[in-house]
Formats: C-alpha cells, structure tokens, sequence
C-alpha cells in the first residue's frame, strides 16, 4: 500500500473527529482505520458472492448457551445413569488433569420423555421445545478440545482453541456477502459480554467489515445508530466532504485497493439510520407473535426480544444472527448446583421454541439454519456422592440444528451409557463448522484467505460434513 504521510494524517484526524459524534459502530471504525496490507481483496468486501454450490440456507440464526449445558440434563437421556446413580466409575482424567480417579455417578435432575411423532427424548427442563422436536435434529456426539470456558468458546466461534481467529459469523459474511447493503452482514445480539469477550464475534484478519456488529437489549440497542448531528443536512455534508477526500486518497493511492471498501462501509453505516430503527420498532407485531415468543408488549429485554429481533433482521437479509443468552457469570455453569439451569432453560425455552414455530408458519424455516449450541456439557460424576453441580466436560455434549437442509425429527450420534463419553458416530467443532458452511453453499476446505504467508480456513486442517444429518 503507498503510504502519503501527510494526507492520510489528514484524512485520520477527520475520522477521529467524525466518528467521536457520528453513526459509525466499532467494527467499520476498525475497517476505516486499520493498516490494511491484503491486496487482492475486492472494491466491496461486502458485495453479494455467489455460493460454491446450490445452497440449502440462506441464513443462519445461531443460539449460543454460554457456560456449559448438561447434556445428561437435557437432550440426552441415560436410564443407566438414573439407575446407577451413587456408583463409582473409574475416570483417567478430570477437569484436565491427567491420573487415575473414580467418580461418583450422578442422578439427572430432570426426567425424560419422548415428544412428537419423532419420539425424540427431551427432558423437562425444555417443555417448549419439547413440542418442537419433530423439527429438530439433535447430535448427542459433539466432541470439543478444550475443558476451560475461554478456550472452549473461542473454539465453538473460531475454531481455534489457542489464538484468535475469526468467527463463523464473518466467515459466512466472507464467503456469501450481503444482500442488504443498509444493515450488517454479521449481527450478535447480546445482554453481557461472554468468555472471550468481543473476539466471539471479531473477525481477525478477514476485512473488518465482516465482524459482528453488537446489539444490546434495552432501549438504545445500538450505539450512536441516531444522527448526533442537528440536521440530517449537516450530516450529508459531513459525509460528503469525507466522499471527497476518501475519492482524492483512492485517486492518488493506486495501491490501496481496500479505501473503495472503506466508503463502502460508510453507506452501509448511513443505511443503518434509516433500516435498524425499524427493526426494533416491535409496535406493528401482533398480540400473537408477541405471545408466541412470551414477550410483553413495549419490553427490549430478555431472551424474547432477541429472539423476534432476529427474526426480523433474517427477512430483512441479514446472512448470520447469534444470540447468546448470557454473560461469563450467572450463566449455565453449575458447579455449585444444577439446579440454576432451571431460570436459566425458562429464559430461553418458549423464545426459541416461538422462534421456530414463526419461521415455520412464515416459510422462512425452509431456507432459514437455527443452530442450537453451547461450549461443552456437564460431568455425568463428580468426585463427591452428594455433590448438587456438575463440572465442565468436553468430551461430549449435545447441540442441535433445525431448518434448512437438516434431517427434522431425528437424533444424531450417541454417547456412552452414562454420557461420559462419545459412543457412536462423533461430531468434532470443526465437522460442526464444515456442516454449516455446507449447509449455507460454501465448501469449508475452499473457504480461505491468505494471511501471513499461508492459507487459513475457519476448520483449520481438520473438518468433515455430517452427511447423516443432510436432508
């Protein structure tokens, strides 16, 4: 890139000066900012790209349960467990530390029954979603690498447990583009910061117009998305003298490929004004979507509201949405008693189940990818007999998937009988990744970008598609 000192001070010192009152959100101050040094990235990071082949979604609502759900709680039932509850079985590693233990087995708190036509077993800790599991598949053979909460979310948005990396969402936003110039490609909706805080949504060294774009329920959803200047006239002329110096750099900057990419940014963020407050004006919903999701009419908090907010961010174009119920505290890690999973499934069970039961009714689950997942599951044993939690187990746990191009009603994968381990037909993170990519047109092995030297891929050198899952 031919660097001009003395202009590109200028044009900075503009930046900074505009952006510390404008519209613009972090991740395009990023893109603008940034020492960008890839050049053979496109005029429009953000244009439409077609698929690697016919693809089955054209978005992708991702659910994200941070803190690690009880699978053996849940979506995997285990009547040996039930039975030899108190017993102990030998364990060769706990909570990451090589040796020889043995373990107490430990009860479910919840029971199970089967649901729908399906017969899938889900236990009474989700009664809506219960209703639901004729549209759901359910894999009970997820594997992760890591046992700790940073590593093990980081790996479950990235797919690398060790460095940041970028997530699915900007890979996706990467790989396919917008169809919607005036909104995000790549929104997270979110009440508190989770582990690994805002590298869950970053997009690394992918264009920064393809991280995630936070959205916090409560009345200002997003940051500086009103004008903070007086008139909508005075803002155009502050846009346009920027048009005009960003013109002049691109005319002088034969090198600097990435600035065309850089103002396409500020359309988008202009676009934001007049699009994104429309999508949280929930006063044209009816009774009975509101009532569908449990929300209350006038509220912009609690699971609900993200829920309805990404519905309409989906028919609105928006390619990836992830909702994450919770912070890195007060969440589903319970290690002290499993009993605060119970507020915890009331905060997200009847949104989710409403959220699938409006795409459906709207034909959007057709071509619409709902993913349900959290970082790793419970221990089926802990190291006391009368101990009330659980501690965190990678080495499986449960997720699901509904929608477009998924087997509905159906289970995937087995763990052991007492949910300790895999015991049938494993699904790794990076197999995960690979299905969803597949799922939305893109081949994850073909999905690259060329960063210091070598080729990086969101499944790293790792990664298969489930094709059992595959309608």
């Amino acid at each position: 890139m031919t660097y001009h000192p003395v202009f590109d001070s200028s044009r900075r010192g503009l930046l900074r000066t505009m952006v510390g009152g404008s519209l613009l959100l972090p991740g395009i101050v990023s893109q603008l900012l940034a020492e960008e040094s890839t050049p053979a990235a496109p005029a429009d990071p953000l244009a439409p790209r077609p698929a690697h082949f016919p693809p089955k979604a054209k978005r992708v609502i991702f659910l994200y349960m941070s803190g690690g759900v009880s699978h053996v709680d849940s979506w995997d039932p285990k009547p040996k467990l039930f039975a030899d509850a108190g017993k102990t079985v030998p364990i060769n590693e706990f909570q990451g530390r090589k040796g020889d233990y043995q373990m107490f087995l430990k009860r479910p708190q919840w029971d199970f029954a089967p649901h729908g036509e399906s017969g899938t077993e889900v236990s009474s800790l989700f009664p809506e979603l219960a209703k639901c599991v004729d549209d759901l598949c359910v894999i009970r053979s997820m594997k992760s690498d890591h046992t700790n909460h940073y590593e093990a979310t980081l790996g479950i948005h990235t797919g690398s447990f060790t460095f940041a990396r970028p997530s699915l969402g900007s890979w996706v936003s990467y790989g396919l583009g917008t169809v919607n110039r005036n909104l995000p490609s790549f929104v997270v909706i979110a009440p508190q910061s989770p582990y690994a805080g805002g590298q869950v949504w970053g997009s690394d060294f992918l264009p920064g117009s393809h991280q995630g774009t936070l959205v916090l329920p409560g009345p200002e959803p997003v940051a500086n998305i009103q004008r903070r200047v007086p008139s909508s006239r005075l803002q155009e002329l502050e846009l346009g003298l920027l048009a005009q110096r960003n013109q002049r750099h691109l005319t002088s900057a034969t090198h600097d490929p990435q600035l065309a990419a850089r103002i396409k940014s500020y359309e988008t963020a202009f676009g934001m004004q007049a699009e994104m407050p429309e999508v949280f004006d929930l006063s044209g919903e009816t009774d009975a979507t509101l009532k569908l999701y449990g929300l209350e009419r006038g509220s912009t908090k609690g699971f609900a509201w993200q829920c309805l907010v990404a519905r309409r961010l989906a028919e609105r174009g928006v390619r990836f949405v992830e909702l994450i119920d919770v912070g890195s505290s007060g969440n589903w890690d319970a290690h002290g008693d499993m009993l605060t999973h119970a507020p915890l499934a009331k905060n997200v069970d009847q949104p989710v189940a409403g959220l699938l039961r409006d795409l459906k009714q709207r034909g959007m689950l057709d071509d619409t990818l709902v993913v349900w997942t959290t970082e790793f599951g419970r221990t089926p044993f802990n190291s006391a007999a009368g101990a009330a939690g659980r501690e965190h187990h990678h080495w499986v746990f449960s997720s699901w998937l509904a929608g477009a191009g998924v087997k509905p009603g159906i289970t995937y994968g087995e763990s052991d009988d007492y949910g300790i381990d895999v015991g049938k037909d494993p699904v790794h993170i990076h197999d995960f990744h690979a299905t969803i990519l597949h799922l939305m047109g893109l081949d994850h092995e073909r999905l690259t970008f060329r960063h210091t030297g070598r080729d990086y891929r969101l499944t790293d050198v790792h990664g298969n598609v489930v094709k059992g899952i595959l309608a």
